[in-house]
C-alpha cells in the first residue's frame, strides 16, 4: 500500500488477480480459424501474463481455464483442449521453474485422463519448492462446487462429533475452501467484453474489485493489464467502513 501525497489518496496494490481468460473462440472465429487455434493463441497470452504479475510484484494469480461448465461444449473442442491442456504442462514446467513460479490446481480432477492427473501432480511436485508468484489454475473448477465441497466436509466433520452446529462459522467453512490458505483476490478481471463471474471463486470474491475488458483473451497483452491495474489503484477499497475512516480522517 502507498500513498499519493498530492491528495491523501491510498495506492493499493493487489495482492491477488482472478482472472477470465474470455474470448479464444471469438478470436479465432473473426479471423476465420478454427476456435481452437483460439485457444492455442490464448496459451501465449497466459505465458505472458504470468510474467508480467510477476514483474509488477502480484503475489498471486489465479486463471480460470476450464470450468464445470465448459464440458458443455463440443466434444471435438474439449477433445482439443484436454491435448492442448497436457502439452502445455508438459512444456512450460521448465520456465515455471526458471521464473521462480509455483503452479497448483484446483477443481475437481478426478474426471480427467490418468495421463493428464499425473502431469498436473508431477508439474505441482517439480514448482512445490519456488518461491515467486503463486500461479493457481482452476480447472473443471466452479464456485458453487467449492461452497459444496467445504460444506459437506464440515458436515462430515459435525457428524463426526469433532464440531457442534453452532460451531460453523464463515471462517470455519472458508478454511475447507479451495484457496483457503491465499489472501482472497483483490482484483478480478475479465476479457472478452461480458460483465459476469461466471461461477468463479464465488465465495472468494464477495469484496474483489471487478474490471471488465473489451479485449478477446489473446490480445491482452502487457498494456492491458497495466490498465486494469491503473483502475484497480484509483479505487478505494472501504470493506463497509466510510471513506474517511479509510483515508484516517476521522477515529476507526
Amino acid at each position: 500500500m502507498q500513498h499519493d501525497s498530492s491528495d491523501n489518496h491510498v495506492i493499493q496494490r493487489p495482492r491477488h488477480i482472478a482472472v477470465v481468460m474470455d474470448g479464444n473462440g471469438r478470436w479465432a472465429t473473426q479471423r476465420g480459424l478454427p476456435r481452437t487455434a483460439g485457444h492455442r493463441e490464448g496459451v501465449k497470452a497466459v505465458r505472458a501474463i504470468v510474467e508480467t504479475s510477476a514483474e509488477r510484484g502480484v503475489g498471486t494469480l489465479t486463471l480460470f481455464a476450464f470450468s464445470s461448465e465448459n464440458w458443455r461444449r463440443p466434444k471435438s473442442e474439449v477433445s482439443v483442449l484436454m491435448s492442448l491442456f497436457l502439452t502445455t504442462l508438459r512444456s512450460e514446467v521448465r520456465r515455471l521453474v526458471d521464473n521462480n513460479v509455483r503452479l497448483r490446481f484446483i477443481g475437481e480432477r478426478q474426471v480427467f485422463s490418468d495421463r493428464l492427473r499425473a502431469a498436473m501432480n508431477q508439474a505441482e511436485g517439480d514448482t512445490r519448492d519456488c518461491s515467486g508468484l503463486n500461479l493457481v489454475v482452476a480447472a473443471n473448477y466452479g464456485g458453487r462446487w467449492d461452497i459444496v465441497q467445504a460444506a459437506r466436509r464440515i458436515s462430515d466433520q459435525v457428524l463426526a462429533g469433532q464440531m457442534l452446529p453452532e460451531d460453523v462459522t464463515e471462517d470455519s467453512l472458508h478454511r475447507l475452501t479451495c484457496l483457503a490458505d491465499l489472501p482472497a483476490p483483490d482484483l478480478f478481471i475479465r476479457t472478452g467484453g461480458e460483465r459476469r463471474i461466471s461461477n468463479f471463486l464465488i465465495w472468494q470474491l464477495a469484496y474483489t474489485e471487478l474490471y471488465f475488458a473489451d479485449c478477446l483473451w489473446p490480445d491482452f497483452d502487457e498494456m492491458e493489464l497495466d490498465r486494469a491495474l491503473a483502475d484497480f489503484e484509483r479505487r478505494q477499497r472501504r470493506f463497509g467502513r466510510t471513506g474517511e475512516q479509510v483515508l484516517g480522517r476521522v477515529d476507526a
